[in-house]
C-alpha cells in the first residue's frame, strides 16, 4: 500500500511540473534596434564651407614596378609601359588618397545623385584607381579595351558580384546599398588590375591628385572628423571645425616604411589627431 501511495504521489508531482512548464511563456530575446535614419534632408543655405588641403609624403617612396602583361597580348600591346599604382609620389606629394567626412553629418540625409560615376577599363588598368560614390548611386562600368575583362568587387558589407565584360559590350550598371570604405575591385582575367571604391551615405569626399591636393566643397558649417585612407599606408583622421563660408586648410602626412593602419567605416578606428583652429591643421603618421 505504501509503495502504491509513493508511486501515485510521484505521478502527481510529475504532472504538476509539466503543467507549470507548459504554462510558462517562451522567452524571446529582443532583436537589436536599428539606429534611426536621419529625418532631415539637408537643404543648402548659402553658408556652406569647404575643406581643402594636401597629402604629403616623407622619406624615400617605393619604386613603382613594371607590370608584366604578357599573359594577354592585347594588354601588352596597348599598355607596354604600365607601372604599378599602389604608391604614387610626385615631389613629396601622395596621389590616390581617399579623403572623406567620417563623422559630423549624422543628423542629415542627402539625396542620392542621379549622375553615374564612371569606372573605365583602359590599357588593362582601372580608371580611376580610387573613386567615391554614395550608397545606392549608380556606378557605370565601361571598357575601352579590345579584350575580355571581369569586374569583381570584394566588399565586406555589401553583396559581392562578379561580371564578365567582353570588348564592345554595353556598360555594366551597379550600385552598393551600404556605406563601406573601401571596397577592392579586381579583374579575374588580369590579376594586376585593382581599383578601390569608397561608399558613403553623403557626397563629401575627394581623391588626392598628382600634386597631392584635394578639396571637399559644400559642407554645412560644423565640426567634423576627416579621414584620409591610402591602400598601402592606411588611415589618418583630422578633427576640424568649418565655419560659415569658410575654407579650412588641412594636411595629412604619410611616411615611407610605416605600417598599414586600418581605420574605416568597417574597421577599427584610425589614429585621431586634432587640427589646429588657427592656420593650417596637420595630421601625420611617423615611421614605425
Amino acid at each position: 500500500m505504501k509503495t502504491w501511495r509513493r508511486s501515485a504521489l510521484a505521478v502527481i508531482l510529475v504532472l504538476a511540473a509539466l503543467s507549470l512548464q507548459c504554462g510558462k511563456k517562451e522567452e524571446v530575446s529582443e532583436a537589436p534596434k536599428e539606429e534611426a535614419a536621419p529625418t532631415t534632408t539637408y537643404q543648402p543655405t548659402g553658408d556652406e564651407g569647404a575643406i581643402a588641403g594636401v597629402v604629403n609624403f616623407t622619406g624615400q617612396p617605393p619604386q613603382r614596378r613594371r607590370i608584366q602583361m604578357d599573359a594577354d597580348p592585347v594588354c601588352a600591346q596597348k599598355n607596354p609601359n604600365a607601372l604599378s599604382e599602389e604608391v604614387i609620389v610626385n615631389n613629396g606629394k601622395l596621389q590616390n588618397v581617399f579623403v572623406y567626412v567620417k563623422s559630423g553629418l549624422e543628423k542629415y540625409s542627402f539625396a542620392v545623385p542621379a549622375e553615374e560615376v564612371v569606372l573605365d577599363q583602359n590599357g588593362c588598368m582601372y580608371r580611376p584607381h580610387v573613386l567615391g560614390v554614395m550608397a545606392n548611386q549608380n556606378v557605370k562600368i565601361i571598357t575601352s579595351d579590345p579584350t575580355n575583362h571581369n569586374i569583381h568587387p570584394t566588399p565586406k558589407n555589401n553583396p559581392e558580384w562578379n561580371v564578365n565584360q567582353p570588348p564592345g559590350s554595353d556598360p555594366i550598371i551597379r550600385s552598393f546599398p551600404r556605406p563601406e570604405v573601401m571596397i577592392p575591385v579586381k579583374c579575374n582575367q588580369h590579376p594586376w588590375m585593382r581599383a578601390y571604391i569608397g561608399v558613403l551615405r553623403h557626397p563629401f569626399h575627394a581623391v588626392s591628385k598628382e600634386d597631392g591636393s584635394f578639396e571637399i566643397k559644400g559642407l554645412p558649417p560644423g565640426e567634423y572628423e576627416i579621414e584620409a585612407w591610402h591602400e598601402r599606408y592606411g588611415a589618418q583622421v583630422a578633427k576640424v571645425t568649418v565655419g560659415p563660408k569658410e575654407t579650412k586648410q588641412i594636411e595629412f602626412t604619410y611616411a615611407a616604411g610605416q605600417a598599414y593602419r586600418p581605420g574605416s567605416l568597417r574597421l577599427m578606428p584610425a589614429l585621431v589627431l586634432p587640427c589646429c583652429e588657427k592656420g593650417m591643421g596637420h595630421a601625420s603618421l611617423s615611421k614605425r
